[in-house]
């Protein structure tokens, strides 16, 4: 059994996505429903400006895959919402539009260390989301994403981290591939379904039109880059 000592590493893992339009979806959920494992890890590149900041990494968010009941769980915890599980597939609708890197591990964890993992998971359900702390390495009554996986893996006996509050979603991506515990699970590119367009009915019409769709998708925009949800 391998154990990895994870120090912050300020990159992230490459591989061009595969693109995944609402036609795709149903086939590449499939896949990866029935490919992820106990202890897969699901990173997305996402716009919250904080993290990219103090990671220097696109990769924004991170979850953590339990098998445990059968169906896939995703664990995760996400700002404004705290720590939460959601079924794989709803996961990766709840992640669309993104691009997401999935990793599994290289040595399938023992029955021992998945109730390890699951317990840890599940302990830590309704806790409070929390990045403050990232820059001082200390711990808090909130937990961020990579926080949260870290900790995960290390209550397996699978991964050693002096300061898990340190970790962000690229050094931890970087640190597990750099020691070789994980493989490859693809990397997705997964695209909206279109909205249908609205038909104006005069000029007026149009520009009442074109002003709400750029008022809301500016408040889109700046609720992804400084609320990171």
């Amino acid at each position: 059994m391998q154990i990895l000592a994870l120090i912050p590493i300020l990159c992230a893992g490459s591989g061009a996505p595969i693109p995944v339009t609402p036609a795709d979806f149903p086939k590449i959920e499939q896949q990866l429903v029935e490919s992820v494992e106990t202890g897969s890890l699901i990173f997305s590149q996402g716009d919250c400006l904080a993290v990219k900041v103090f990671s220097a990494s696109s990769y924004t968010h991170v979850g953590i895959v339990s098998r445990l009941g059968g169906s896939p769980v995703v664990y995760d915890s996400m700002s404004g919402i705290g720590v939460r599980k959601t079924p794989l597939n709803e996961y990766l609708r709840l992640q669309t539009p993104c691009t997401l890197k999935v990793v599994h591990p290289r040595e399938s964890f023992s029955s021992e260390q998945e109730r390890a993992l699951w317990a840890y998971l599940e302990s830590q359900l309704g806790r409070e989301y929390g990045i403050k702390h990232h820059v001082t390495g200390s711990t808090a009554e909130g937990i961020h994403c990579a926080e949260y996986a870290t900790q995960a893996w290390m209550s397996a006996g699978r991964l050693q981290a002096e300061r898990p509050s340190r970790v962000s979603p690229g050094s931890l991506l970087a640190g597990v591939e750099r020691s070789g515990a994980v493989r490859d699970g693809g990397t997705y590119l997964l695209s909206p379904a279109p909205i249908a367009e609205e038909v104006p009915s005069g000029w007026w019409h149009r520009l009442w039109i074109e002003t709400r769709d750029c008022t809301t998708e500016s408040c889109r925009q700046m609720r992804r880059w400084f609320v990171c949800s």
